[in-house]
């Protein structure tokens, strides 16, 4: 029977670059850096959190057009905070880039999206009153 969800894995082009900005800009931590015959194995994740975000190698993409629109479509992985407001203000301050001005309400709480330097996408939500399933 399955237990947990270990990994999300983002393709990033240069692991150091990556592993900067989710340790230092978004404050994650980094928990395994293994440089194994196959590749470096590299993960982060939030403090306290059993789910590992694996940073993998990729090359660069050229003349790679993203299908994306600012607010509607989410990331791969979803971070969550309890006070999203207060969180954007430091990460807007670290240098993070966002889709949006601010952090925006919507049905199951408040939302934004963050893109890191390879453009992956990082939904950051904080839930609602609806969305922690207590009415």
């Amino acid at each position: 029977m399955l237990t947990n969800v270990m990994y999300a894995t983002l393709h990033v082009t240069d692991q150091d670059r990556a592993l900067r900005f989710y340790t230092e800009q978004l404050g994650l931590e980094k928990r395994i850096d293994y440089p194994g015959p196959d590749g470096r194995f590299l993960t982060v994740g939030v403090p306290g959190s059993p789910l590992e975000i694996i940073l993998w190698p990729r090359a660069a993409a050229t003349g790679q057009q993203s299908e994306v629109q600012p607010g509607t479509t989410p990331g791969p992985v979803f971070l969550e905070s309890d006070d999203l407001r207060a969180d954007f203000q430091v990460f807007r301050d670290r240098g993070v880039t966002f889709d949006g001005p601010e952090p925006e309400d919507y049905p199951f709480g408040v939302r934004i999206e963050a893109v890191d330097p390879d453009g992956n996408r990082i939904s950051l939500r904080e839930r609602g009153r609806a969305g922690r399933g207590d009415g």
